[in-house]
């Protein structure tokens, strides 16, 4: 096209929607089976491990445990949400269907693409971390109990901290993501990152406990941050140290995020 004709681009928020209602319009076409499985996916495992192995663990922070597994169930259902949408799923759009280059063969840019592709993993990290409440509060492990989980007005909260969390994972699958080169290399990073993550994180014990050589490596990570918020807005309980730990998830998605971009958009315009 002659330098004279520049391509005439739609506002930003409308080229950003698109690739969110492109996202949201597959998914619809298979809502059950796609929907149907974050509802019952954290009933299981807290029957298998919270209230299993929770008759032989001592309440935690004045909860029983298997409360105090459910708070850390709203976060890492949005993690592995994204981690899932942004890995896998970005890989096959790219690799094997192409369909990123019928989106680019649009009035969009490739950051448009890649930063449409952070939100609509957040979008879905909100919706899993929203029906993971939804069923914990069926079964009275939220409200209404002698012991609530989460008040009323802090329990709205918790999807938009799934949000957040989503979004800083999708930022981080989209870099692994410009690195593989065959599907099947996703298994390390699932193996070595995200299973450690899930277990030292502090979602199924608190990073206290910890040894002392460890606990810091536990802060390096960025689920430990996610959850740790997640568990003070459960407990009502804010300080000076959620400072910390909000200015690390804004860093970790920025920097990560604009990593992932310049490496992806290598390999979606050649």
């Amino acid at each position: 096209m002659s330098s004279n004709n520049p391509i005439s681009y739609p506002p930003l928020y409308h080229r950003l929607c698109s690739v969110w209602y492109r996202h949201m319009r597959v998914y619809r076409q298979h809502i059950f089976s796609n929907a149907f499985p974050p509802f019952f996916e954290p009933l299981i495992f807290l029957a298998g491990v919270g209230l299993g192995l929770g008759r032989y663990i001592d309440p935690i922070d004045g909860r029983p445990y298997v409360q105090f597994l459910a708070i850390g169930l709203l976060i890492t259902s949005s993690m592995w949400t994204a981690f899932f949408e942004c890995t896998f799923g970005t890989f096959i759009r790219m690799e094997f269907q192409k369909t990123y280059d019928g989106m680019l063969s649009a009035p969009i840019t490739a950051n448009n693409l890649i930063v449409g592709e952070m939100l609509w993993a957040a979008s879905k990290g909100l919706f899993f971390s929203f029906a993971v409440l939804c069923m914990l509060s069926l079964v009275s492990i939220v409200w209404p109990t002698a012991m609530p989980m989460l008040p009323m007005p802090n329990a709205l909260i918790a999807p938009l901290v799934g949000f957040v969390n989503a979004l800083m994972f999708g930022a981080m699958a989209l870099l692994i993501t410009s690195f593989v080169k065959t599907i099947n290399h996703f298994n390390f990073f699932m193996t070595g990152i995200i299973s450690p993550m899930f277990f030292f994180s502090g979602v199924v014990f608190p990073v206290s406990n910890l040894p002392d050589a460890i606990r810091p490596i536990a802060e390096i990570v960025p689920l430990t941050h996610s959850v740790r918020i997640m568990r003070c807005i459960c407990d009502s309980h804010y300080g000076s140290f959620l400072l910390w730990d909000g200015l690390y998830i804004v860093l970790f998605t920025l920097i990560v995020g604009m990593l992932a971009i310049k490496r992806l958009k290598k390999r979606l315009v050649l």
